[in-house]
């Protein structure tokens, strides 16, 4: 059967054939990780857009919703620094997306934390300066408002310069000028009229209409000003305004060509809304026109800002999630709840859920009494060696010991909520970390409260010495996020289906406790991923699932499940608004199977032939008229997935004549 259009003919020719449509379910992109953790700068409280509310500057206007965590997609380690920041902070946010890029990854989401105070002090911490000399209704101060709450603020400047460009317009009054065709001045426009003697003026072009021509036939296009001139202007030109900006550390912004009346359709509070990354205006001038001090046109500066802080202290699990927010919300919510909405997620990874350790270890810096002397004498006993301050934990409101036991319980409560959310999500898997500092036994216990195929467990810890870090000593970071990055490169090397294990850390010094082979066997059935340090590197031993269900007991599985899941979820929606014929059933089985069959061969299906790898039912015992007349078109498809290689088995015989033969037996 063709599935050419249907082409009428008349007389003979040549005739174009009608594109046709050819669909083919490709698979989806399933090595996108989210993080979630605290970092000293980045996207927070940032102003949403609803109903009832424009988009311009009046979004920095008090009373304006905002949503206190978003998730930003970052491509690379440098577009992460450059909205979050290196590693200054006092999380772990970012040596865990640095390793995560370093194993191969090529696409995350961030989703920085911040503490709710549910009130004003959401708006403290944020650094400001004011642009001066400037002219403004009332006296209001140009002030500029960081873009996001931290002491990287205070370091922030801005220039903002006037330029003048001569405008083809004829005075017809005191108010009205007459434009040149096709001038497209727009309204807003600051204009700088040169009065003669040295005499300037300003004035904003409040509108541009078509008026009559009193002078003959036609229309002419004509501006009006704000307020009318001194005397009659012998040339005009256009003021705009070039904003500069510079945090201090390596980011700047230039905003050129900016108008300075809020009717200019590129205002300079409507375009650093939309377009900066270092700053917002503040809500006391967005709605005022914003001129030059004087028709000289001095440029304006704000040299020193200030008010800036730091907060990440006051941070506390609770932040990590929103429980005002329930499922099927059409909005997300803060904390890990803003991961709610996107579609192209796969993993996700909390590195700051708790604060194990303080991030820099103490160094032992008092000095070392001796009482050796130069002639043998009787020992006596040596003075109390000087006290050292313990430094404290800059993650103060997330500092638990997972040691501890009442610690560990409120660590296993934080991470059980992470579960339940995949659970419910079902279309993506949180990566959790095996608390450091537990022995055998309470690993073990810690692993037992948990049952989950969207959830894997990763031991132990990683120490790391990311390029760029000034710190003296290694960092131990989560072994989750390095194992995002396995998971990343092991599917741009071979696709989804193959598991993600039996690969070396890149970028890994060391792991922060050994696991002896004992150990190692007892966790590995107990789906515990281990690191192993081995002569030629760390290297990831396996990758299950916490699931207590054998089907989904391999992370590969549940991968692929889900990427057949989205695939077809996403690629067949064309099918919706089809008549449900046989043709269309036929259609459909027949895209499936070579969907599928496309799969078999890519190794991801047990099974020697297709009909023992996969299956698509779509015929009338599925779909009776009962089912048609309901609008509904039912679908079977199975599939027996290929779980990955785990064990080779030696089998040594020896011969009666002294010879060995030695067989593998692969499990």
């Amino acid at each position: 059967m063709s599935t050419f259009p249907r082409l009428d003919l008349g007389a003979p020719g040549v005739y174009e054939r009608p594109p046709t449509t050819v669909r083919a379910l490709t698979n989806v992109r399933m090595g996108v990780c989210a993080f979630v953790g605290v970092a000293p700068r980045g996207p927070a409280r940032v102003p949403v857009t609803v109903e009832g509310f424009p988009t311009d500057a009046s979004c920095v206007a008090p009373g304006h919703p905002r949503s206190r965590s978003i998730a930003v997609a970052v491509e690379s380690f440098d577009e992460y620094v450059r909205l979050y920041g290196a590693f200054e902070g006092a999380g772990l946010l970012p040596f865990a997306v640095a390793s995560f890029f370093d194993q191969g990854g090529r696409r995350a989401y961030v989703v920085r934390i911040v503490h709710d105070f549910g009130g004003p002090e959401d708006d403290a911490g944020v650094a400001t300066g004011v642009l001066r000399p400037l002219a403004v209704a009332g006296g209001v101060p140009v002030a500029l408002r960081a873009r996001n709450e931290g002491s990287w603020g205070n370091k922030l400047t801005a220039a903002l310069e006037f330029s003048a460009r001569a405008l083809d317009a004829t005075p017809i009054d005191l108010t009205r000028l007459a434009l040149a065709p096709d001038t497209g001045l727009p309204a807003g426009t600051l204009l700088r009229l040169e009065l003669g003697g040295g005499v300037a003026q300003l004035r904003v072009v409040a509108s541009v209409l078509l008026e009559g021509r009193v002078d003959g036939p036609g229309r002419r296009t004509v501006a009006m000003l704000d307020a009318p001139a001194s005397t009659t202007p012998e040339s005009v030109e256009i003021v705009e305004g070039t904003l500069s900006l510079d945090d201090g550390d390596g980011r700047t912004e230039r905003h050129d060509r900016l108008g300075l009346s809020p009717a200019h359709p590129r205002f300079v509070a409507d375009v650093l809304c939309s377009d900066s990354d270092l700053v917002y205006p503040d809500a006391a001038w967005i709605g005022r026109d914003v001129l030059p001090a004087d028709a000289a046109l001095p440029s304006a500066a704000a040299v020193a800002f200030d008010g800036g802080a730091d907060r990440a202290h006051l941070v506390e699990p609770e932040d990590f999630f929103d429980d005002r927010w329930t499922f099927g919300d059409e909005d997300p919510g803060s904390g890990v709840h803003a991961l709610v909405e996107l579609a192209d997620l796969s993993l996700v990874v909390v590195p700051d859920l708790y604060s194990p350790t303080p991030l820099e270890e103490t160094e032992t810096v008092a000095d070392v009494v001796s009482l050796a002397g130069p002639t043998f004498e009787r020992c006596e006993d040596s003075p109390p060696a000087p006290g050292q301050e313990v430094a404290s934990d800059p993650l103060d409101g997330l500092a638990l010991d997972p040691r501890l036991p009442d610690d560990r319980k409120k660590i296993v409560g934080l991470q059980q909520r992470l579960q339940d959310l995949a659970d419910l999500m079902r279309s993506w898997i949180v990566l959790l970390d095996v608390p450091p500092g537990l022995n055998q036994r309470q690993i073990l216990q810690w692993r037992a409260q948990f049952d989950s195929m969207f959830a894997a467990a990763y031991h132990p810890w990683l120490r790391v010495a990311p390029l760029g870090d000034r710190r003296r000593n290694l960092v131990q970071i989560n072994p989750s996020a390095t194992a995002a990055g396995i998971v990343a490169r092991r599917e741009h090397r071979f696709g989804v289906p193959f598991g993600p294990s039996n690969e070396l850390a890149l970028q890994v010094v060391d792991v922060a406790e050994r696991v002896s082979p004992a150990r190692h066997d007892e966790l590995h059935p107990n789906a515990i991923n281990v690191y192993l340090r081995e002569r030629d590197g760390v290297r990831l031993t396996a990758a299950r699932t916490l699931s207590r269900d054998p089907i989904w007991r391999q992370l590969s599985v549940r991968r692929l499940v889900t990427m057949l899941h989205r695939a077809l979820d996403e690629q067949m929606q064309w099918a919706v608004f089809e008549p449900n014929t046989a043709s269309l059933r036929n259609d459909i089985r027949h895209l499936l199977e070579n969907y599928l069959r496309s799969l078999a061969r890519a190794n991801a299906f047990a099974g020697a032939t297709d009909d023992e790898s996969f299956f698509v039912r779509c015929d009338e015992t599925l779909n009776p008229p009962s089912v048609v007349d309901e609008g509904k078109l039912i679908v079977e498809v199975g599939i027996a997935p290929a779980e990955p290689l785990e064990f080779i088995v030696l089998r040594i015989e020896r011969d009666g004549d002294g010879t060995l033969t030695v067989e593998t037996t692969r499990g």
